[in-house]
This record gives structure tokens, C-alpha cells and sequence, in this order.
């Protein structure tokens, strides 16, 4: 497997923010992620937090409006911001609205023969975590959490409740919790996966909740009541059902005036690496 080439670095918090590219078999494509490495003594391995961005992002997004690195320097932890879909494929349609395609991967594998290589589920589950555990033997790939934002909240409910027991805990902000429900979700699974509902519902947190075995650390998600897709594509309430349904471990936070955006999880970006902390330790 490719080594990573380091692209950018840029201290912050006694840490650096490092970007790195590398080719991806599993996308088929080259990819960028970022990594967040908070200062550390050598011979001291450090745990993870992965962060999955939403529609239209990056890999920098969250590095560089989050501020999460104040907390996760703190708290000694290293932050993982990888893309959200391939990139450079030139696939027809692939770029002709915001969600979906370019930068709306929706951490899922597609089984459409068009969309093969949109596979950030085994990405982000399998060949990230590879790359990282051969590459930067600093990173204790065994303490590992995950969370995101929007589809990426999506992405880290789903990717923790399919693999119980690889990720220490889970959280979210404004995630879309119930896909098979909303027009993202349908838009999305009705291309990557077709036609078949069935097949949505691997990749519906709401669905997958009602089938996980105990979870021993409560799923923390925040969402602001002034989020303008709130009602009609995140669908929290459903999922909050669900977790009721099974007495799995819920916190949601509704926050009065918060939107979708960027603002919101600075506001609140601390108490999530707090929350992955405790787990982690």
C-alpha cells in the first residue's frame, strides 16, 4: 500500500494539523485526509478521533473551523478528517447537484455498477484505518471513536452500530438519522444502492438501532432548533424513538437558536471530546 505524502502542516495548540494524500485501491482514486496530532511525549501512543464531514465538504472543514483542537490537544487525542467521496473520477452526473456525488459520499458502499467506486464505507471503516496503524505508529489504533456532522453524522451513527465493539463511543451534530425517510437519503440510496429498500437499511441509523445489541456509552447527538433541515431531512425524533424502543442510551441535546452550520459546532465541539475521552481512556 501507498505511503502518504505529507501535503501541509501547521502547528496549533502545541500540536499540527497535517494534510496527506495517498491512493486509494478502494476508491480508485487519489484521496486527501487530515490529521490533528496533539503534542505528546514519544513513547506515548495516542487515540482517535474520526470525524466525518458532511454534503459539499472537505477534509479541512472541520480542521479549520472547529476549534476541536483546543479540547483534543487537552484531552491528548488525535483528530482524522477524511474527504467525503471520491474525487477526480469524471463519472458522468457525478457533480450535477450538491448531495450527491462529489462530496456526498454517504459513507455507504454502492452496489449500482455506475457508482462503484463511491465505497466510503469500507474507506473510511478498512483502508483508512490500515493506512493509519502502518503509517503513524504514534496513533493507538485500538482506542477509537467516531463522530461528524450532517451526513457525516449519518455516516459515524451507522459506521459505529454495524462494527459494535471497534469504536469507543459515537456522537453527532445535526446528523441525518433517518435517510430511507427523508429526500437526501432517498436520493442518495436510490442511486448508490437502487431500487430495493431493503437494501437501504443497512445504512439507516434508525433501522440499525432497533437491531444493536447493548451499548454500554451513551450516543451523544446535538442539533439546533433553528436548523433549517431539521424537520424534513435530520429526523432526529425518529431516531430518539428508536433508541426508546430498545433502551439504548441517548443523549439529545436540542440547542434553541442553533443552526446547521459550522457556528453551531464550535459552540459545541468541546463537550464532544470530553464525551470521546472518557471512553477513550
Amino acid at each position: 500500500m501507498e505511503k502518504p505524502t505529507e501535503i501541509s502542516s501547521s502547528k496549533m495548540f502545541g500540536g499540527y494539523n497535517k494534510r496527506y494524500k495517498h491512493f486509494s485501491p478502494t476508491l480508485g482514486c487519489s484521496m486527501i485526509f487530515s490529521i490533528y496530532f496533539p503534542l505528546s511525549p514519544p513513547s506515548q501512543k495516542i487515540p482517535v478521533i474520526f470525524w466525518l464531514s458532511g454534503l459539499t465538504c472537505t477534509d479541512e472543514n472541520f480542521i479549520t473551523k472547529s476549534g476541536a483542537q483546543r479540547a483534543a490537544s487537552s484531552d491528548g487525542i488525535a483528530l482524522v478528517a477524511p474527504d467525503t467521496s471520491p474525487r477526480g473520477l469524471n463519472i458522468e452526473g457525478e457533480a450535477d447537484s450538491w448531495d450527491f456525488g462529489v462530496g456526498a459520499g454517504f459513507y455507504l458502499n454502492a452496489t449500482e455498477q455506475k457508482w462503484k467506486n463511491w465505497r466510503m464505507y469500507d474507506y473510511v471503516v478498512k483502508e483508512l484505518p490500515k493506512v493509519l496503524s502502518e503509517n503513524f505508529e504514534q496513533l493507538d489504533m485500538s482506542r477509537v471513536s467516531i463522530s461528524g456532522h450532517s451526513m457525516g453524522g449519518h455516516g459515524a451513527l451507522t459506521i459505529y452500530l454495524k462494527n459494535p465493539g471497534k469504536y469507543k463511543s459515537v456522537s453527532a451534530f445535526s446528523p441525518i438519522t433517518n435517510p430511507m425517510n427523508c429526500p437526501w437519503g432517498q436520493k442518495a440510496f436510490s442511486n448508490y444502492l437502487g431500487s430495493n429498500k431493503s437494501d437501504w437499511e443497512q445504512y439507516d441509523a434508525t433501522c440499525l438501532i432497533r437491531k444493536c445489541n447493548k451499548i454500554s456509552v451513551p450516543i451523544l447527538i446535538d442539533q439546533g432548533e433553528d436548523d433549517k433541515f431539521l424537520h424534513d431531512q435530520l429526523l432526529p425524533r425518529n431516531f430518539e424513538e428508536a433508541c426508546k424502543s430498545v433502551n439504548a442510551p441517548l443523549i439529545l441535546r436540542l440547542q434553541p437558536g442553533y443552526d446547521h452550520s459550522y457556528y453551531f459546532i464550535a459552540t459545541f465541539i468541546d463537550d464532544h471530546i470530553h464525551h470521546h475521552a472518557q471512553a477513550l481512556k
